[in-house]
């Protein structure tokens, strides 16, 4: 008998990355076998990791991304570096597990594109949320056909945060958390529609609510609390997201509207929905409205530890989407051009959003003579190690941060011994 392939993992930032040390540690196809953070804070979250499955560990990236040690790597860095860093990878001939959504400018949505043409290696995004057990359970009902073609569908991704922990996660005046826009973090809201529904992007507007005083006596130079998304699909339906917007009270929440009838999620359990038809077409054997168990397509045994990975389950659905994307060579759902595809609805959601909300198109990247029109924007919201932009990052283009605000921001990091 052949020996089972097991897959290399390596992991490039160890705090959000932790949960993927262990995901991948603990799967009887898959190893960690090297971590890179050049903090050594962040590494205390897989110190236990480290010592029991013996894993390397690295301080700088040219290191590790040069060690061998691994096969893919799961990119969970900062923010604005993932695309850079995966197109290196992908020119060592290893596969790439990209965390959050990959590009800053539309130019880098080209460029990691011909990347994955180029090198043939494998990308994928590992967005979470449409794995949730609700976000499964409306896939699969929607694919019976019973709710006839979705016309309008809404996605909701809230996390307000108080001033002492903004401060906490974004010390230093040109730390990318203080210039992340409202669209550009899209992907919890959007990506589960596109999932359930399987369609695809083909316009975005936007408009955003300026309100800067809720960051009072912070760094943060995003003046706006959310960011409402009108995304037009290319079958002509339509779909409300938000960014991520920060009015009260955390959650997520979906709803699928269909021809013949809508879901949504229950907000306050994920393992719930709401199913509701129009009378005259509900479908035989079933009430016209009532609320149904959500379900994974996985043997039930096994709810308890994909609940435990974090994010509803979706954690736990990320690593297994990927080791059999690598292993098996499945398929997996958010592939390099539906990742690029929400990184360019976030970036021309924020133009639109300090353009009077005007509409853009998305462009097709599988097509060169589409990505041959973007390849040269560089224009991203973040700074240089100056303070200077190429693009706003809010609404209100404008908008700065008082004196004063900069001096509660400096005393609190100090306080909390950040610089």
């Amino acid at each position: 008998m052949a020996d089972k392939k097991i897959l290399r993992v390596g992991v490039m930032g160890t705090l959000r990355g932790a949960t993927y040390v262990n995901q991948f540690s603990e799967r009887e196809d898959s190893v960690v076998t090297a971590v890179c953070d050049f903090n050594p804070k962040s590494l205390e979250h897989v110190k236990e990791q480290i010592e029991k499955y013996n894993i390397t560990v690295f301080n700088n990236f040219d290191d590790f991304i040069e060690s061998g040690l691994f096969d893919a790597v799961m990119l969970a860095n900062y923010f604005y570096e993932h695309v850079p860093f995966a197109i290196r990878a992908m020119e060592k001939g290893i596969h790439v597990l990209s965390e959050c959504t990959p590009a800053l400018t539309m130019a880098e949505c080209v460029e990691l594109c011909r990347a994955v043409e180029r090198t043939g290696c494998k990308y994928m995004l590992a967005e979470n949320y449409p794995f949730m057990a609700s976000c499964v359970e409306m896939k699969r009902r929607y694919e019976t056909g019973k709710f006839g073609r979705a016309i309008y569908c809404e996605g909701e991704y809230n996390h307000p945060v108080n001033v002492r922990d903004k401060n906490s996660l974004s010390p230093g005046r040109l730390h990318w958390r203080n210039w992340l826009p409202r669209p550009y973090y899209i992907t919890h809201a959007l990506a589960p529609i596109l999932y359930m529904t399987n369609n695809e992007l083909a316009a975005v507007n936007c408009k955003s609510v300026f309100a800067p005083e809720n960051l009072n006596g912070t760094a943060c130079v995003v003046g706006d609390l959310a960011s409402i998304i009108f995304c037009e699909m290319k079958d002509g339906s339509l779909a409300r997201v938000t960014g991520c917007s920060a009015w009260g009270g955390h959650g997520t929440w979906y709803r699928l509207c269909g021809e013949k009838g809508n879901m949504q999620g229950v907000r306050e359990d994920s393992m719930k929905i709401r199913v509701q038809y129009d009378s005259w077409n509900t479908p035989e054997g079933e009430e016209t409205c009532y609320i149904a168990d959500a379900k994974w397509d996985a043997d039930e045994s096994k709810n308890e530890e994909i609940l435990k990975a974090g994010h509803g389950g979706g954690d736990w659905w990320v690593a297994e989407e990927f080791a059999k994307y690598i292993l098996e060579d499945k398929k997996p759902f958010f592939n390099v051009y539906r990742s690029v595809s929400m990184s360019a609805a976030a970036i021309l959601a924020l133009r639109s959003s300090y353009n009077n909300g005007v509409e853009y198109k998305i462009p097709d990247f599988t097509k060169e003579e589409d990505r041959k029109k973007w390849e040269n924007d560089h224009d991203s919201p973040f700074p240089d190690e100056n303070g200077k932009a190429t693009m706003p990052c809010c609404s209100h283009p404008d908008f700065q941060r008082t004196e004063e605000d900069y001096a509660k921001a400096e005393a609190d990091w100090r306080e909390m011994g950040l610089i």
